[in-house]
């Protein structure tokens, strides 16, 4: 399983080859939208989604044509890239960041396209991630947080309940390796997708990537004490597993925890459809924190985003109006398990029989916290926690010494920006 997944959005979605959706006839304006694919098959591709939801707006709209283009998530954000370096970037563009070009003048403002209903109906947490110094350029398209799952089937045979404290989770990890479990907790601090395991442990420890007035403060006492007891508590006690945290990867947990070796982990919503495939029992609850289940917990978001290059304000403001109908936003969402980004969407899942198993991660949202994506500079310092952060766990690694580290590269990323 594990080495079938190739790579991640943001929202840690296994990425697939798109295709092309284009949409014919002759129009007034032709507007380009290029997407990120969140299928898992051929079956599920989002260019499905796309051209509906294309074919329905054109039908009442047949002055504006859209071409679609649908890219896995290991090309889009290239792909985009090259087109605005070849001068030629398409109107719209859902990826994984959107800072970058807004610090460089290349995006409409959101409240320069949206009616006031649809911009005020975003989440309030991912309306505010959206923003660079105040002015909203990212419009959030897809989201998802993060609990804590655990295998029930392992959890009975030791005896043991969910934790809600790090004490519970360090106790029943020594329960679960006491009967033999092959990962007690997976601890996936490896390349792939480190900088979630990482923020979500910082969260827990009443700490994060950014301090209260919105600087870098990776190496705050907080995460110091996260992490020094990450080290002496679960790796050092040998409760983490075979493979060691900084060579771990996110889908190679995912897929032991499909396997039912995994007692513990922490996962969004893409795992209970890997889970239920192989049958396991799995359990879900908050985020343990120091104390208690933790006050706050990662949420994440990929980005619709809108060029000025070619103009068209009026009419690209017309269909994202559209696209963020709160009919389109939950046709997403229960497409591919995300939460919805619109709180009329929300509410209306919140309030759904047939959304029960998105629950969990929705009611984890209104407490989340997102990356510092606002910041030009959290590309360079996501890359250096991947690839840094391993090491404070590692037995002759240094907590303090490496979230020191990562702060001072985060510093000067911050002053370049």
């Amino acid at each position: 399983m594990a080495g079938t997944i190739a790579v991640v959005s943001a929202l840690g979605m296994t990425a697939v080859l798109g295709g092309c959706g284009v949409t014919g006839g002759s129009a007034d304006v032709t507007l380009k939208l290029v997407a990120a694919d969140y299928g898992d098959s051929a079956a599920n591709s989002s260019k499905k989604y796309w051209d509906k939801l294309v074919e329905e707006y054109e039908a009442d709209n047949p002055g504006v044509q859209i071409d679609v283009s649908v890219y896995s998530w290991n090309d889009v954000d290239r792909k985009v890239r090259e087109m605005v370096a070849a001068g030629d970037p398409p109107d719209m563009a859902q990826i994984g960041a959107y800072a970058d070009y807004a610090a460089q003048n290349q995006l409409y403002k959101a409240d320069d396209l949206l009616s006031i209903p649809v911009q005020a109906d975003f989440v309030g947490q991912l309306a505010s991630a959206g923003q660079v110094k105040g002015v909203q350029y990212g419009m959030p398209f897809a989201s998802s947080t993060r609990v804590l799952f655990y295998n029930k089937t392992l959890f009975a045979k030791a005896g043991i309940t969910p934790p809600e404290t790090w004490d519970d989770l360090a106790d029943d990890a020594e329960a679960l390796k006491d009967e033999g479990v092959k990962y007690p907790y997976a601890l996936p601090l490896g390349p792939e997708e480190a900088q979630a395991e990482t923020m979500q442990w910082m969260l827990s420890g009443g700490g994060g990537y950014a301090d209260t007035v919105g600087s870098y403060g990776i190496d705050s006492p907080e995460n110091i004490d996260t992490f020094t007891w990450l080290k002496n508590e679960l790796v050092a006690k040998d409760l983490t597993g075979p493979v060691a945290p900084g060579e771990l990867n996110r889908a190679a947990a995912f897929s032991a925890f499909a396997e039912g070796e995994v007692g513990m982990l922490n996962g969004h919503p893409s795992l209970m459809k890997i889970a239920a495939k192989r049958g396991v029992e799995y359990g879900m609850v908050p985020t343990p924190g120091k104390e208690g289940p933790s006050k706050s917990t990662l949420g994440v978001a990929d980005w619709m985003t809108a060029f000025r290059k070619n103009g068209h304000r009026d009419q690209v403001g017309d269909f994202l109006d559209f696209v963020y109908s709160e009919k389109n936003v939950l046709a997403f969402s229960r497409e591919y398990d995300l939460l919805p980004v619109t709180s009329s969407a929300s509410a209306t899942m919140a309030a759904s029989g047939r959304d029960r198993h998105l629950k969990p991660f929705l009611e984890e949202l209104v407490a989340s916290e997102l990356y510092p994506v606002g910041k030009t500079s959290w590309a360079d310092v996501s890359a250096q926690v991947k690839k840094q952060i391993g090491k404070a766990v590692a037995p002759t690694g240094s907590p303090s010494g490496v979230l020191g580290h990562l702060q001072a590269a985060a510093t000067r990323a911050e002053s370049a920006e």
